[in-house]
Protein backbone atom coordinates (compact mmCIF):
# COMPACT_ATOMS: atom_id res chain seq x y z
CA UNK A 1 0.00 0.00 0.00
CA UNK A 2 2.69 2.34 1.20
CA UNK A 3 6.50 2.94 0.01
CA UNK A 4 8.98 5.16 1.44
CA UNK A 5 12.61 4.92 -0.86
CA UNK A 6 15.42 7.55 0.24
CA UNK A 7 12.90 10.28 1.14
CA UNK A 8 14.69 13.31 2.02
CA UNK A 9 13.39 17.05 3.24
CA UNK A 10 15.42 19.65 4.50
CA UNK A 11 14.40 23.48 5.58
CA UNK A 12 16.12 26.91 4.49
CA UNK A 13 16.99 28.46 7.64
CA UNK A 14 16.52 32.29 8.03
CA UNK A 15 20.36 32.92 7.30
CA UNK A 16 20.45 31.10 4.62
CA UNK A 17 22.00 27.78 6.22
CA UNK A 18 19.85 24.68 5.44
CA UNK A 19 18.27 22.15 8.13
CA UNK A 20 18.10 18.58 7.11
CA UNK A 21 15.09 16.98 9.19
CA UNK A 22 14.39 13.57 7.39
CA UNK A 23 16.71 11.05 5.44
CA UNK A 24 14.52 7.84 5.23
CA UNK A 25 15.96 4.67 3.37
CA UNK A 26 12.72 3.06 3.60
CA UNK A 27 9.43 1.73 5.27
CA UNK A 28 6.29 -0.07 3.67
CA UNK A 29 3.18 -0.23 4.91
CA UNK A 30 0.96 -3.27 4.00
CA UNK A 31 -2.64 -2.87 3.12
CA UNK A 32 -5.11 -2.63 5.93
CA UNK A 33 -2.07 -2.84 8.18
CA UNK A 34 -2.29 -0.53 11.20
CA UNK A 35 0.89 0.68 13.15
CA UNK A 36 2.10 3.79 15.13
CA UNK A 37 5.13 5.86 14.54
CA UNK A 38 6.64 7.19 17.75
CA UNK A 39 8.83 10.27 17.92
CA UNK A 40 9.45 13.23 20.44
CA UNK A 41 8.25 16.63 19.36
CA UNK A 42 9.76 18.13 16.23
CA UNK A 43 11.18 14.95 15.44
CA UNK A 44 9.70 14.58 11.87
CA UNK A 45 6.59 12.86 12.20
CA UNK A 46 4.22 15.65 10.90
CA UNK A 47 6.53 17.09 7.91
CA UNK A 48 6.86 13.13 7.34
CA UNK A 49 3.26 12.18 7.15
CA UNK A 50 2.58 15.98 5.11
CA UNK A 51 5.13 14.41 2.27
CA UNK A 52 3.26 11.20 2.22
CA UNK A 53 -0.06 12.96 2.20
CA UNK A 54 1.55 15.31 -0.53
CA UNK A 55 0.67 18.49 1.69
CA UNK A 56 5.00 18.81 1.04
CA UNK A 57 6.90 17.18 -1.94
CA UNK A 58 10.31 15.37 -0.44
CA UNK A 59 13.38 16.96 -1.49
CA UNK A 60 14.30 13.39 -3.15
CA UNK A 61 13.23 9.94 -2.84
CA UNK A 62 9.87 8.19 -3.78
CA UNK A 63 6.59 8.13 -2.34
CA UNK A 64 5.00 4.88 -4.01
CA UNK A 65 0.94 4.56 -2.66
CA UNK A 66 -0.63 2.02 -4.66
CA UNK A 67 2.04 1.45 -6.49
CA UNK A 68 2.23 4.92 -8.07
CA UNK A 69 4.72 7.85 -6.94
CA UNK A 70 3.01 10.79 -6.20
CA UNK A 71 6.64 13.01 -5.97
CA UNK A 72 6.97 13.56 -9.34
CA UNK A 73 3.41 14.76 -9.38
CA UNK A 74 2.62 18.87 -9.11
CA UNK A 75 1.18 20.00 -6.48
CA UNK A 76 -2.56 19.90 -8.09
CA UNK A 77 -1.87 16.63 -8.69
CA UNK A 78 -0.99 15.47 -5.07
CA UNK A 79 -4.17 17.20 -3.71
CA UNK A 80 -6.48 15.53 -6.33
CA UNK A 81 -4.73 11.86 -5.20
CA UNK A 82 -4.65 12.63 -1.53
CA UNK A 83 -8.51 13.48 -2.06
CA UNK A 84 -9.21 10.01 -3.91
CA UNK A 85 -7.44 7.52 -2.08
CA UNK A 86 -6.13 8.83 1.31
CA UNK A 87 -7.94 10.79 4.39
CA UNK A 88 -6.01 12.71 7.21
CA UNK A 89 -6.63 13.39 10.74
CA UNK A 90 -5.19 16.64 12.33
CA UNK A 91 -4.40 17.37 15.38
CA UNK A 92 -5.90 20.26 15.15
CA UNK A 93 -9.13 19.14 13.74
CA UNK A 94 -9.29 21.89 10.61
CA UNK A 95 -12.86 21.87 10.43
CA UNK A 96 -14.53 24.46 8.91
CA UNK A 97 -16.19 27.18 12.11
CA UNK A 98 -19.11 27.94 9.68
CA UNK A 99 -19.74 24.51 8.72
CA UNK A 100 -22.10 21.92 10.60
CA UNK A 101 -21.00 18.56 11.35
CA UNK A 102 -22.62 16.79 8.63
CA UNK A 103 -21.28 19.97 6.29
CA UNK A 104 -17.61 19.12 7.07
CA UNK A 105 -18.03 15.22 6.19
CA UNK A 106 -20.28 16.06 2.96
CA UNK A 107 -17.67 18.57 1.82
CA UNK A 108 -14.94 15.70 2.39
CA UNK A 109 -16.42 13.94 -0.26
CA UNK A 110 -16.26 16.92 -2.73
CA UNK A 111 -12.54 17.11 -2.63
CA UNK A 112 -12.48 13.47 -4.45
CA UNK A 113 -14.86 14.53 -6.95
CA UNK A 114 -16.91 11.61 -5.01
CA UNK A 115 -21.05 12.22 -5.56
CA UNK A 116 -22.15 13.39 -2.24
CA UNK A 117 -23.85 10.40 -0.30
CA UNK A 118 -25.40 12.04 2.57
CA UNK A 119 -26.54 8.18 3.98
CA UNK A 120 -22.51 7.65 4.47
CA UNK A 121 -22.43 10.83 6.13
CA UNK A 122 -25.28 10.13 8.53
CA UNK A 123 -23.65 6.78 8.61
CA UNK A 124 -20.19 8.08 9.44
CA UNK A 125 -21.37 10.90 11.96
CA UNK A 126 -23.46 7.84 13.89
CA UNK A 127 -20.25 5.44 13.80
CA UNK A 128 -18.35 8.15 16.00
CA UNK A 129 -21.74 8.83 18.16
CA UNK A 130 -22.58 12.21 17.00
CA UNK A 131 -26.17 11.14 15.06
CA UNK A 132 -27.60 13.69 17.46
CA UNK A 133 -25.29 16.37 16.33
CA UNK A 134 -25.13 16.70 12.90
CA UNK A 135 -26.23 20.57 12.47
CA UNK A 136 -23.92 21.23 15.52
CA UNK A 137 -21.44 23.73 14.21
CA UNK A 138 -17.26 23.07 15.88
CA UNK A 139 -17.80 26.22 18.32
CA UNK A 140 -20.97 24.00 19.50
CA UNK A 141 -19.33 20.81 19.97
CA UNK A 142 -16.52 19.83 22.48
CA UNK A 143 -13.00 19.29 21.59
CA UNK A 144 -13.30 15.11 21.79
CA UNK A 145 -16.51 15.38 19.36
CA UNK A 146 -14.48 18.25 16.90
CA UNK A 147 -11.92 15.53 16.78
CA UNK A 148 -15.50 12.63 15.63
CA UNK A 149 -15.86 15.06 13.20
CA UNK A 150 -12.75 15.15 11.39
CA UNK A 151 -12.31 11.15 11.99
CA UNK A 152 -15.73 11.16 10.23
CA UNK A 153 -14.42 13.37 7.53
CA UNK A 154 -11.18 11.84 6.88
CA UNK A 155 -13.24 8.81 5.96
CA UNK A 156 -15.97 9.98 3.87
CA UNK A 157 -14.20 9.51 0.97
CA UNK A 158 -13.65 5.60 1.01
CA UNK A 159 -9.47 5.73 1.74
CA UNK A 160 -7.42 3.32 1.22
CA UNK A 161 -4.83 4.84 3.76
CA UNK A 162 -5.86 6.73 6.72
CA UNK A 163 -2.74 9.10 8.26
CA UNK A 164 -3.37 10.51 11.93
CA UNK A 165 -1.32 12.92 13.28
CA UNK A 166 -1.77 12.86 17.21
CA UNK A 167 -5.14 12.88 17.19
CA UNK A 168 -5.68 12.61 20.85
CA UNK A 169 -2.95 15.60 21.41
CA UNK A 170 -6.23 18.17 21.65
CA UNK A 171 -8.53 15.63 23.35
CA UNK A 172 -9.05 15.19 27.14
CA UNK A 173 -7.41 12.01 28.94
CA UNK A 174 -11.36 10.76 29.22
CA UNK A 175 -11.89 11.16 25.17
CA UNK A 176 -8.33 9.80 24.73
CA UNK A 177 -8.97 6.30 24.46
CA UNK A 178 -12.50 6.26 22.70
CA UNK A 179 -10.51 8.59 19.92
CA UNK A 180 -8.27 5.58 19.25
CA UNK A 181 -10.48 3.09 19.41
CA UNK A 182 -12.80 4.95 16.86
CA UNK A 183 -10.28 4.97 14.16
CA UNK A 184 -8.82 1.43 14.48
CA UNK A 185 -12.35 0.13 14.26
CA UNK A 186 -13.53 1.72 11.71
CA UNK A 187 -10.44 1.49 9.67
CA UNK A 188 -10.52 -2.46 10.58
CA UNK A 189 -14.40 -2.19 9.18
CA UNK A 190 -13.67 -0.67 6.10
CA UNK A 191 -10.24 -2.59 5.40
CA UNK A 192 -8.04 0.54 5.48
CA UNK A 193 -4.63 0.95 6.07
CA UNK A 194 -3.65 2.95 9.27
CA UNK A 195 -0.36 4.99 9.66
CA UNK A 196 -0.51 7.42 13.24
CA UNK A 197 1.98 8.96 14.98
CA UNK A 198 2.11 9.68 18.54
CA UNK A 199 4.94 10.59 21.15
CA UNK A 200 2.38 9.11 23.64
CA UNK A 201 3.32 5.52 24.94
CA UNK A 202 -0.14 4.98 26.27
CA UNK A 203 -1.16 5.43 22.17
CA UNK A 204 1.75 3.05 20.96
CA UNK A 205 1.40 0.21 23.27
CA UNK A 206 -2.47 -0.85 21.92
CA UNK A 207 -0.44 -1.70 18.38
CA UNK A 208 0.62 -4.82 17.46
CA UNK A 209 3.43 -2.47 15.13
CA UNK A 210 5.35 0.52 16.63
CA UNK A 211 8.17 2.13 14.57
CA UNK A 212 10.45 4.68 15.98
CA UNK A 213 11.26 7.66 13.45
CA UNK A 214 14.39 8.05 15.49
CA UNK A 215 15.39 4.19 13.58
CA UNK A 216 14.08 5.12 10.64
CA UNK A 217 15.42 8.26 10.12
CA UNK A 218 19.38 8.63 9.58
CA UNK A 219 18.68 12.15 10.25
CA UNK A 220 17.85 11.81 13.63
CA UNK A 221 20.85 8.77 13.58
CA UNK A 222 23.42 11.67 12.49
CA UNK A 223 22.01 14.44 15.21
CA UNK A 224 22.35 11.83 17.90
CA UNK A 225 25.79 11.14 17.40
CA UNK A 226 28.02 14.06 15.49
CA UNK A 227 30.45 11.84 14.14
CA UNK A 228 27.78 10.10 12.27
CA UNK A 229 26.74 11.60 8.56
CA UNK A 230 24.21 11.21 6.47
CA UNK A 231 25.65 9.20 3.36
Amino acid sequence: MLQLKDVRKSFSEPGGGVLPILDVPEFELGAGEQMVLVGRSGSGKTTLLHIIAGISRADSGQVIINGLDICPMPEAGRDMFRAQHMGYVFQTFNLLPAFTALENVLLGMTFGRMRTDRQRAHSLLDRVGLSHRLNHKPSELSVGEQQRVSVARALSNRPKLLLADEPTANVDPGNQQQIVDLIRETCREEGVSLLMVTHADDVAEQFDRVDHLNELNRQSQAHSDPKKKSP
